[in-house]
């Protein structure tokens, strides 16, 4: 049996009209190498015709007996990208895996070389850079670049384009990696912290979109960077999250202990000298000092509770998968 050199992995939904001439244009690539390789496609949902053509493609192949498969996954319903990338990497066999949208914007005259980077670059991760984009300026282009600068910033991660769908790994950098939610735009970080660090990029090419309409909107960019600032505290306190609730817990408590006792010798101070004194309920400070404890309290048992979880939780069911070929 042949061992598969690649697996090239694509997330769909609703693409009937691009995947025949995705396919062929794959075929036509890689007939111009010798690897022995498998497409595995992920229905995230589709309503159109997707999966109809996918398992007409897988049947094609089974016909030949062809060593060059195809594969596909079927979701029950439509949970996202990062679940359809996570159900293709867990059935992925290749040493080198590859990812692209199945849109054709991205293209697969890139997989030969995006190959040869991994295996004799010797990277772990090459992530795909459209420095020229075919995009709305207003609606993509410009919030795509101020994205991926604040990833710079927060990952240290020197990556131009963090989003692109195409991109290139080693097998253990996908066996390793748990992307979920919508983390897949945080690929090149979650390999980061798995100890994988020969991350680099190289420009490919950006084509404009042919069939359908683009599946995601304005909110992606609110999640985005909602989801940035999660994995930068999972990146730096995911397995710790006591020393940062603690540690603030900490200095709140401190801070409304500090004033309450302040308050207290004061009035204290003043009834030995029978100055006159109100009720310590009287003074503001004296709610600002409750304030300060409770919350301190609140941090440091979120803290408790987050340590006990990292210990005893476990991941749940995040997609159901209706049919597999």
């Amino acid at each position: 049996m042949n061992k598969t050199n690649l697996s090239i992995v694509v997330p769909l939904l609703n693409e009937a009209d691009s995947l025949p001439e995705l396919q062929a244009w794959i075929d036509r690539v890689m007939e111009n190498t010798n690897l022995c390789y498998e497409v595995i496609y992920i229905d995230d949902g589709s309503t159109d015709e997707s999966w109809s053509i996918i398992s007409a493609l897988s049947r094609k192949r089974k016909q030949v007996n062809s060593p060059q498969l195809v594969k596909g996954i079927k979701f029950q319903s439509n949970y996202g990208k990062s679940q359809a990338l996570h159900a293709g990497f867990k059935i992925a066999q290749g040493n080198v895996i590859i990812t692209m949208d199945a849109d054709l914007q991205d293209s697969p005259d890139e997989i030969p070389e995006l190959y040869q980077m991994i295996t004799k670059g010797h990277h772990d991760l090459v992530s795909g850079w459209k420095k020229k984009r075919y995009d709305s300026v207003l609606s993509k282009n410009l919030p795509s670049k101020l994205f991926n600068w604040a990833a710079r910033k927060t990952s240290g991660i020197q990556l131009n384009d963090f989003n692109c769908g195409l991109k290139a790994y080693k097998s253990d950098v996908v066996k390793n990696i748990d992307v979920h939610g919508e983390m897949h735009r945080y690929i090149p970080v979650l390999a980061k912290n798995a100890g994988f660090t020969d991350i680099t990029q190289k420009e490919v090419i950006h084509q404009a979109r042919k069939y359908g309409t683009t599946k995601f909107g304005y909110e992606r960019f609110i999640n985005g960077f909602l989801d940035l600032i999660t994995i930068a505290f999972i990146s730096k306190y995911g397995k710790r999250p006591m020393h940062l609730f603690g540690t603030l817990g900490v200095i709140m408590f401190m801070i409304g202990f500090v004033i309450a006792g302040y308050i207290g010798s004061s009035k204290l101070y003043r009834m030995a000298h029978d100055l006159p004194y109100s009720l310590v309920t009287d003074n503001p400070w004296f709610f600002l000092a409750l304030t300060s404890m409770i919350l301190g309290t609140l941090f440091f048992i979120s803290g408790f509770l987050g340590e006990l979880i990292l210990r005893s939780g476990h991941h749940g069911i995040r997609y159901r998968v209706a049919e597999e070929i």
